[in-house]
């Protein structure tokens, strides 16, 4: 199976969100992080290692798929 768009989850259709970190809890393995919009959420990290704030993630309900790369995603 190939996904032609990395921003849509293939299972269920919903968008992953580009979001910055803006506080990291390492114990319980949570990032409070900060859409576009200016909306925040915790988010687990488990699945991206380290994060620290500033990092730009992939956020899809409400965990951490992928460390993004500033200039890939356009922010």
């Amino acid at each position: 199976m190939s996904c032609a768009d990395p921003f849509h989850c293939v299972t269920c259709a919903d968008e992953g969100v580009a979001m910055r970190v803006v506080a990291v809890d390492e114990e319980r393995g949570l990032a409070l992080c900060a859409a576009p919009g200016g909306e925040r959420q915790s988010v687990e990290i488990a699945l991206v290692g380290p994060v620290a704030p500033g990092d730009l993630l992939l956020v899809h309900a409400g965990t951490a798929l992928a460390a993004l790369d500033p200039a890939e995603a356009g922010a």
